[in-house]
This record gives structure tokens, C-alpha cells and sequence, in this order.
């Protein structure tokens, strides 16, 4: 169990260095960030001093390192624009996207494990083809039209809901239906597949052979068992939701990290773009390694994995 662990953290590592230097060398080909840094008219000298200020006259080996450093001893730099503490940027709009991303799993779960559920249940059937239906237009529908629909429909026509910006609950239904709708369909699909995979399995028709109510062999057996990947990929949607909520959260004016990843992007903010995509895949990475060691401690199969 041990080796397993060890062998997982380092794979988690590489993954990490891998997407720094990714990171590191993208935000770097978006353009000189000097110009948007400097006044308008600035003199060369002016543009060489802003570049020594920020440390970006170094060469690009040693900026990566001095990155690399500043990962280590939790320091991710300090913002172009806010001219503030990366970290403590993150974590101000931490709770408003961790506020809109709770509220769209929650859509997503109690229509996504409901409906993936009956499909299963009634497969080939018309609550299946209903089923099928909803997940095909929830990953076929892009969340942005749905948000502006939403928005046209509910704050323009009918006047019902705020178009935009953080406030009481119904500043939230808006943007968690829009952000919660592909996550449910996902959710659907693998609710579905993983309880019909159940379904067949030779435990559940011997529980049905020694007579056992169908609700009974649902609930207790098969629907506790489907479940295992299904939470898992509620976990990682999560993260997924807290840190790329981009477009829903500039649409809906809504002050997260996603509206900060754009801002920093449209402003060629280095640290602030490396700061927020490197947190998001350190939880991401973090998830996955915590979910594969207690998949080893459950099933002690897996530990023999490479």
C-alpha cells in the first residue's frame, strides 16, 4: 500500500510540473504584458525599468525557476493590475464561486441521478428515451446561450429575476441552472451506464432469484454500488465548477474566480493567470490522488495497478 501511495504522489508531481510549465510558457505568448503596464507614451527607458521592476528582463529559464520557487514556499506573485497578493486574490472571490458552483451541483444532482436512475430502471423505454433526450441537449446546448436565454426570458420578458451581479437567492438561480445544466446531463449519463452496468451484474440476479422486492434490490444493492463513480465525478465537477466558470460568471457579472481568470487573461496578467489555473489544477490533482487511495483501500485490486 505504501509503494502505491508513493508511486501516485509522484505521479501527481509530474502532472503538477508539467501543467506549471504549460501555464508558464501559454501566458507568455499572449503578448508583452509592459505595454498595458506603462503609461501611454512611455520612453524605452520607462518600458526597461517597468520589465526590471516585475522581473521580466530575466530569461524565460530563470523566471520559471524563481516561478517554481515561489509555488514552493506558497507565494504565487503578486497581480499586474490589482498589484496585490495572487493567493489573496484567489481566495477573496473563493466563496462567491464556491457559492455558485455548491448551488449547481446541487441542480445537477437532483436532476441528473434522478433521471440517470429511471433510465436505467426503465431502459428501452419511454422514461429512457426522455432520459436520453435531456442529456443529449444538457452536453449539446452551450451553458453561455443558455445563460442569455435565461436572461431574456426571465429578466427581460418577465421581469422575475436579476439580469446580473451577487446578491439574494435569486441572483443565483440564474447562473447555477446555466453553469449546472452540462453537469447534470453528464451526471445523467454516467448514473445511467453505471447502473445498468449493476444491473447485470450476477450479484443483483441472484438477489432477484431469492425473491427479493425490485425496490429492495435498487436501493440497498445496485443503486449504492452505481453510485461509487458517480460521486466521484460530482467531486471533480465541482472543482471544475469553483475554478472554470469563466463565460457563465462574465455573463452574469458574478464576482468569482472565473470572472478574475478573464479579467487576467484579457489584461495579460502573468501571475494572476498562472496563480488561478496552477490552484485549479493543484485541487484537481489533489482529488484525483485523494480518490485513488481510497479506491486502493476499498478494493485492495487496484493497489497492484502501474
Amino acid at each position: 500500500m505504501r509503494q502505491f501511495i508513493v508511486r501516485r504522489t509522484v505521479y501527481a508531481i509530474i502532472t503538477l510540473l508539467i501543467l506549471s510549465l504549460t501555464i508558464f510558457l501559454i501566458v507568455r505568448l499572449t503578448g508583452d504584458p509592459v505595454t498595458l503596464l506603462a503609461e501611454p507614451g512611455a520612453r524605452a527607458e520607462d518600458l526597461d525599468r517597468v520589465r526590471t521592476e516585475w522581473g521580466l528582463d530575466r530569461s524565460l529559464p530563470v523566471q520559471y525557476l524563481s516561478f517554481l520557487y515561489n509555488i514552493a514556499t506558497g507565494e504565487l506573485g503578486n497581480s499586474f493590475n490589482y498589484e496585490m497578493p495572487v493567493s489573496q486574490l484567489y481566495f477573496q472571490r473563493l466563496p462567491n464561486s464556491l457559492e455558485l458552483a455548491l448551488a449547481a451541483s446541487l441542480i445537477s444532482f437532483l436532476v441528473g441521478i434522478p433521471a440517470g436512475l429511471i433510465s436505467a430502471v426503465r431502459v428501452n423505454t419511454a422514461w429512457d428515451n426522455i432520459g436520453k433526450i435531456v442529456a443529449l441537449l444538457g452536453l449539446a446546448v452551450p451553458g453561455f446561450w443558455l445563460g442569455l436565454v435565461l436572461i431574456l426570458v426571465f429578466s427581460v420578458w418577465l421581469g422575475w429575476l436579476p439580469t446580473s451581479g451577487q446578491g439574494d437567492w435569486r441572483n443565483l438561480i440564474m447562473p447555477a441552472l446555466a453553469l449546472g445544466w452540462y453537469f447534470a446531463a453528464s451526471l445523467l449519463r454516467l448514473t445511467r451506464s453505471s447502473m445498468l452496468e449493476v444491473l447485470r451484474s450476477e450479484y443483483i440476479k441472484l438477489a432477484r432469484l431469492k425473491g427479493l422486492p425490485a425496490v429492495a434490490v435498487i436501493a440497498m444493492h445496485a443503486f449504492k454500488n452505481a453510485l461509487i463513480p458517480v460521486l466521484t465525478l460530482a467531486g471533480i465537477n465541482l472543482v471544475i465548477m469553483i475554478n472554470a466558470g469563466v463565460i457563465i460568471e462574465v455573463i452574469f457579472a458574478w464576482p468569482g474566480i472565473g470572472r478574475l481568470l478573464y479579467e487576467g487573461i484579457f489584461q495579460r496578467d502573468f501571475p494572476l493567470v498562472q496563480g488561478i489555473v496552477l490552484l485549479a489544477g493543484i485541487m484537481i490533482v489533489a482529488i484525483n490522488l485523494i480518490i485513488d487511495i481510497l479506491y486502493a483501500y476499498i478494493d485492495p485490486r487496484i493497489r497492484l495497478t502501474k
